[in-house]
């Protein structure tokens, strides 16, 4: 899709970002929030991410939020520091363009350019445009959990998807 830029999350961006999220908590399984996020509680989210040091990134066409990706701590705990959670979240308007793909080039570039090691993604399952856009960037599957979150009346299973970020191998001092 041409005139799409990516950049840096700001603060005004939250209205935005609430938007989109906003449409997979009312109408889908790929996330297991079940109550809409306010647009406060979406910028509270960004300023967590951010002021952690991990990027938070946003899909502008035509100077429009259309799409987002984030990276945040896997678990809390200090041996996991140079893991994260990656997502993303299009406006369901432009999936299949390419944006997701740009998102997420984007976002692994800066994560390997941090020195981070793993990245992770959780997917709802079923979700197979969620599977192949973790797989064409070299994501595999390490666990497969079963009916674990509860949406819509149905078990929902969550599949895990893993990338090494780090090419050299080298343990971090």
């Amino acid at each position: 899709m041409t005139g799409v830029t990516i950049r840096a999350a700001e603060a005004g961006d939250a209205p935005a970002l609430a938007r989109i999220y906003n449409h997979y908590v009312r109408e889908t399984i790929v996330t297991f929030e079940e109550m809409e996020v306010s647009f406060g509680e979406m910028g509270a989210r960004l300023a967590a991410i951010t002021v952690g040091g991990l990027p938070w990134l946003v899909a502008a066409h035509d100077g429009k939020v259309c799409g987002y990706a984030y990276a945040s701590p896997w678990r809390p705990r200090s041996a996991y520091r140079f893991s994260v959670e990656t997502t993303v979240y299009l406006d369901p308007g432009i999936t299949r363009s390419g944006i997701g793909s740009c998102l997420y080039a984007d976002l692994l570039g800066q994560l390997e350019a941090l020195g981070l090691h793993a990245a992770l993604g959780g997917i709802a399952l079923p979700n197979a445009a969620s599977i192949a856009l973790h797989e064409k960037f070299g994501f595999r599957k390490v666990a497969h959990l079963t009916e674990v979150g509860l949406k819509f009346g149905n078990w929902i299973d969550v599949g895990f998807w893993q990338r090494l970020l780090s090419a050299s191998g080298e343990t971090p001092r």
